[in-house]
């Protein structure tokens, strides 16, 4: 929808440069670029960062990729995140038949991915670090603070125009703000994508991802595993203080069930999932579900408007791809923005912002038809499929390159990467 902005909103917005809808992980990393680069941003979130930062609003824990971990050292968030950050050593691939991680292959087919083997290649970062989702937004949220940038909220887009110079914002309190541009980073129902006019393709694999952490009797030394069961994956990811995330995918009714099942009935299908491979375990605090699904914004930009996050690309997250995919995007838009701004460009143009979308389209594109491939390559029982899944893991299991290559891949070090994921300011 593209309309002038009303005078109102010119005075109310005055000197903001981007609005991003959206403080989450990839907003708050975006609007902290900006500011450290000079530019102005404002933040705008339904949610204050005092709840986002309690252990019961979000379960979640994330593998971040060590190029985008680099991102938060340059911006002066890893020593808050430092104490809280699980160096990933080695992660084990399996896939099985019966469940209980325990019981080690129980095929031929498997993988070990080592972070030694590209220790050269990497300036000896692991193949990557779990953090807890809450401590992430905490460190965002203190690194937001001390920057001044601007938050509103709690705060609810309603609406949005965006005419030849200017986009303006209308919150659900009548409030008007404007700047050159918006950014949409609010999650798959993106007011912003909508207003924009940006459709959305997609499906629902009708699976749910339960989430718990537990605390293990033995030490993981810093193992993350996948296994693979016809039902879908089971990952065991390793936390700080001898802890691990779970993160358990099963049908939507079986999902629903974990989640209501009295403590005693959840531990004991834990267990049978799990294993006793790390000892006895325990749950710790309570369990998530998340519905899972895959749905791409048709494009990334428009004028006056750029998509980050799970408003641009919500993905499965078998590899744990889904947040390193919106904080490289964050890095790469910042780059764009900063360097078209003291170019003198307007950042909100389209000639600017499809530098952008270019930017980034294969790498998402690419990426989300590999995860959706993955998901229906090893959630399912069929003989055939299994025999094409295991062959296809034993060959990258010896084949060293192969092997590597995948390695880098999921570090967030392949590709054309912003100077950010590279360790350098803008």
């Amino acid at each position: 929808m593209t309309r002038t902005p009303t005078r109102k909103a010119a005075k109310a917005a005055e000197g903001y440069d981007v609005i991003i809808a959206g403080a989450g992980i990839p907003g708050a990393t975006l609007a902290l670029a900006l500011a450290r680069a000079g530019l102005k941003p404002v933040l705008i979130d339904p949610v204050p960062f005092d709840a986002q930062v309690e252990p019961t609003f979000d379960g979640r824990a994330s593998a971040i990729a060590y190029a985008a971990y680099r991102q938060w050292r340059t911006l002066g968030v890893a020593q808050a995140l430092d104490p809280h950050a699980q160096r990933i050593e080695q992660i084990l691939v399996t896939d099985g038949k019966a469940p209980g991680a325990a019981a080690g292959p129980q095929t031929p087919f498997h993988l070990r991915f080592d972070a030694e083997e590209i220790a050269d290649r990497s300036d000896g970062e692991p193949l990557g670090y779990l953090l807890e989702n809450r401590h992430i937004r905490a460190a965002l949220a203190a690194a937001v603070q001390a920057a001044g940038i601007e938050v509103l909220a709690p705060a609810r887009v309603a609406s949005a125009v965006f005419g030849p110079r200017a986009a303006a914002v209308t919150l659900e309190d009548g409030r008007v703000i404007e700047a050159p541009l918006v950014v949409g980073a609010e999650g798959r129902g993106s007011v912003i994508r909508r207003e924009a006019g940006i459709g959305t393709i997609g499906w629902d694999y009708r699976q749910t991802g339960v989430v718990a952490t537990v605390r293990l009797q033995r030490p993981h030394e810093g193992v993350a595993h996948e296994y693979f069961l016809p039902g879908g994956p089971f990952a065991i990811l390793p936390l700080t203080d001898n802890r691990a995330s779970l993160v358990w995918t099963e049908s939507v009714s079986r999902g629903a069930a974990l989640k209501t099942a009295r403590p005693e009935v959840f531990q004991a299908h834990l267990e049978r999932r799990f294993g006793d491979f790390l000892g006895t375990i325990a749950v710790e605090g309570p369990v998530f579900t998340y519905p899972l699904g895959l749905q791409l914004a048709e494009r990334l930009a428009a004028p006056r408007v750029a998509l980050l996050g799970d408003s641009a690309h919500a993905v499965h997250p078998i590899a744990g791809q889904g947040l390193n995919l919106g904080l490289k995007a964050a890095a790469a838009l910042a780059e764009t923005l900063v360097d078209a701004a003291r170019l003198g460009e307007d950042i909100g143009s389209e000639i600017v912002l499809e530098r952008y979308a270019a930017w980034r389209r294969f790498d998402t594109a690419t990426l989300s038809a590999g995860m959706d491939a993955f998901v229906r390559l090893f959630s399912n029982d069929n003989p055939l499929l299994r025999l094409v899944r295991g062959v296809g893991m034993s060959a990258v299991g010896r084949i060293g390159p192969a092997r590597r290559f995948f390695m880098q891949q999921a570090g967030g070090a392949v590709g054309d990467l912003p100077r950010l994921l590279k360790g350098e300011a803008l």
